[in-house]
Formats: structure tokens, sequence, C-alpha cells
């Protein structure tokens, strides 16, 4: 487990953070420009010194301002990925893999090369001098050299913001994987919101230093508070289910969250795992009496507990599923069903338009 409470100041600005993050998790930090991101990372890998701190990773203090510690990077036995890499271009993969090795002179048997090299796919690329490399596979190079050094918990620092997309789509599956198979602690911080979906068990949001939420990633993004961060999370509803019941035949998933079952297409889902479902808001229909004759699977009862409408005459709809639920529908379909909050309804999903996001 890696924690922290600290406080940095740089006149007039502070940042202020506090948080945990369990063995084998994902901790995103995620913000604006200039929020203090990078800061709370520097802080907990020792770059920087805060006014307040204290950092523990297990049992080991790492800083303890009331005791006056403060252990160097090198003492920390934290792996930090940045954006650009930073690779040696003068040696190979191979030889920028093993260089924290080296340096702490790790017993062989303490570094898994063969491991760390299979899980990132860069067994073919060992003997490649980084110039050969694309800017993935430069990044999933500095990925595994940070897991080969003997770290306890790995902070990265929007490890794929210098990506453009299609390199971006090469390495999110890297960590993903990572993320399954590795027990240590991760910070991760980014401003791309498909990144903390993916990989991030729990989420911190920074504005202007200072925490506007934190806890359970499908908690945080469905928070009021949180929409103006990602104005496009107001047309979306993120879930963690719990599957329930895989109906092999028909290729169908079935899964709960709280009171809210919910049918989708999917494989290679076990039983009792737990699935991230996004639901946009335009693909959710109402119905003020209970749908018959259609083809669609998913008919949910529930309450309409408020409606506004938008300039472009859209109304966006507040519903109670066992769960809050955002939908979407034109205004003329609101007049004449004469929408009202407090109303009981039905919504309407397609299971093939629930997107699995993260298994």
């Amino acid at each position: 487990m890696l924690s922290w409470d600290v406080e940095k100041r740089f006149g007039d600005f502070a940042l202020v953070a506090k948080g945990t993050v369990a063995a084998g998790g994902v901790h995103a930090v995620f913000g604006p420009s200039g929020s203090g991101k990078s800061t709370l990372l520097n802080l907990l890998a020792g770059l920087l010194k805060g006014e307040r701190q204290s950092i523990r990773l297990g049992q080991r203090w790492l800083a303890d301002s009331g005791r006056r510690l403060h252990l160097p990077p090198e003492a920390r036995a934290l792996g930090l990925i940045f954006q650009d890499g930073r690779l040696f271009p003068h040696l190979s993969v191979r030889r920028n893999l093993t260089y924290g090795a080296r340096m702490r002179r790790l017993a062989p048997a303490a570094t898994p090369f063969d491991e760390v090299a299979g899980l990132l796919g860069l067994a073919p690329l060992l003997e490649r001098r980084p110039g050969d490399l694309s800017g993935g596979e430069r990044q999933r190079v500095a990925i595994g050299r940070a897991l080969l050094s003997g770290a306890a918990a790995l902070l990265l620092d929007e490890p794929l913001a210098s990506l453009d997309q299609p390199r971006r789509a090469e390495v999110l599956p890297y960590l993903d994987r990572l993320r399954a198979t590795n027990d240590m602690p991760m910070v991760y911080v980014t401003h791309a919101v498909d990144e903390v979906l993916r990989l991030a068990d729990t989420i911190t949001v920074l504005d202007q230093g200072k925490a506007v939420a934190e806890g359970g990633v499908a908690e945080v993004l469905n928070a009021p508070a949180t929409r103006r961060f990602v104005p496009g999370l107001a047309e979306e509803t993120v879930i963690d289910a719990q599957v329930r019941e895989i109906d092999r035949v028909n290729g169908l998933v079935r899964a709960r969250a709280g009171a809210m079952a919910l049918a989708l297409m999917g494989s290679g889902l076990a039983l009792g795992s737990t699935v991230r479902l996004r639901l946009a808001a335009r693909d959710i229909a109402v119905a003020t009496e209970p749908p018959r004759n259609t083809s669609v699977v998913n008919i949910l009862p529930g309450v309409l507990t408020a409606l506004e409408r938008d300039t472009e005459g859209r109304v966006h709809l507040d519903l109670d599923l066992g769960l809050p639920v955002r939908a979407i529908i034109t205004a003329s379909s609101a007049a004449r069903l004469a929408l009202a909050p407090g109303q009981p309804i039905h919504a309407m999903i397609k299971a093939i338009a629930v997107d699995r996001v993260r298994a």
C-alpha cells in the first residue's frame, strides 16, 4: 500500500492532497493542466519536498515532516515513468531495461527479465536502440525499465500524453495487462478519461491544488461536481457491475450493480468478476408504460428524478434505475410523454449498446 498526506506551496498556489492506493491497485490523479497532478507525483517520488508531508510505502516511511524524514528518490524503491520515456539513446533496449537494476546492483534472480519482456511485448526489440523505436515502443521500454529496477510501486506521469492516437491505442493494452498481473500500487497521472476508465480503481480529481472529488472511479465520474472537468461525462453513466450469469449460446452476459441488472454482449468474462460499463445517454429510451414485443433486452423500471432542457432542443433526464443513470431525448418526446419529476418510467437499453470498457 502507498499512502500520502502532503502540502506544497509555490507562491499563491498550494497543493493539498491525501490518498491511498492498495497493493495491485491503480489510483488515477486527474484534472486540468496546472491543477497540481505532476507536483503530487514529484512529492511522492522525492523530487520535491513539501512543507507538510507524510508518505508511506507498506511499512516504510518515505517522508514524514514531523520527524524531518525525507528519503532521496533513489532510496524510495519507486519506479517513475515520464511522458517521453527518457531512454538512453546510445544503449540497446536490453541495456536500457537493465539499467536501473545494474545501478542498484540487483541480483539477476531479483529481476525477472524474460517475464517483463514478455509482458510488454519487448522480446523482438531487445537489440534495437531507442532511435529505431516508435513512440509507443519507447514507452513500453520505459515501463519495463521501471519494473526491472526493483520498484515496489510505480508512478506514471501522463505516460501516453506525447503519443498520437494509434500509439496510445498500442500501449494501453500493455498497461491494462500490467494492471491485471502485478501486485504493486500504481499512481497514474492523466487528463484522459479513457485511460482512467480502462486502468484506474480509484481516482482523485484535482483543481487548483485541491481535491474536488475522490473515491471509486464510477462514483467520482458520475458525480455532478466532476462534470465540468470532463463535459462529455454529462452524457454518459459509468457503472462497475458484477457478472452474475453467462449465456454462451446467445453471447450475453448478465451483470448487476446494486439493485440494477443489465444484459450486455460479451465474452471472456468469469462469473463473479467485475466489469466496467459505459452507458451513452443517447442510447437510452424511456417509456411511461411497460413496453411489449420489443427486441430490447434491458427494460428497467425506475423513476424520473429530474429533467432539464438544453439550448439544442434536447432534454437531459436523471433516472433512478436502482442506480442513477443519465438519458437524453428530444424535447418533443418529453412533451408528448408529459414527463415530470417523480414519474415512474421504464428505461430501454439495447444489450449491444452497453459499452464494456474494462473487464
